[in-house]
């Protein structure tokens, strides 16, 4: 039995995932001179800490990434 697809057309909605059972919104911070990261966490103060530490550590690293997982949802509407 072969496979095949079925292509559903609609109108479909995307938002950020606000339900009960949703995963957190995390974040960290990259440096981006050398690759380092930090700790992925929910709260913003810790990735920031480590931005502090790093920079502490490695004078000549000023640039830094910040990378946030927000999870979304998407749904077709009817």
């Amino acid at each position: 039995m072969g496979a095949h697809t079925v292509i559903l057309f609609g109108t479909w909605t995307l938002r950020p995932d606000q339900e009960p059972d949703a995963e957190p919104v995390t974040y960290a911070m990259r440096c981006a001179v050398c690759g380092a990261g930090s700790e992925a966490s929910t709260d913003f103060s810790e990735p920031q800490s480590w931005v502090f530490r790093h920079v502490g550590r490695n004078p000549s690293h000023h640039t830094f990434q910040e990378v946030i997982v927000r999870p979304w949802r998407a749904w077709m509407r009817r």
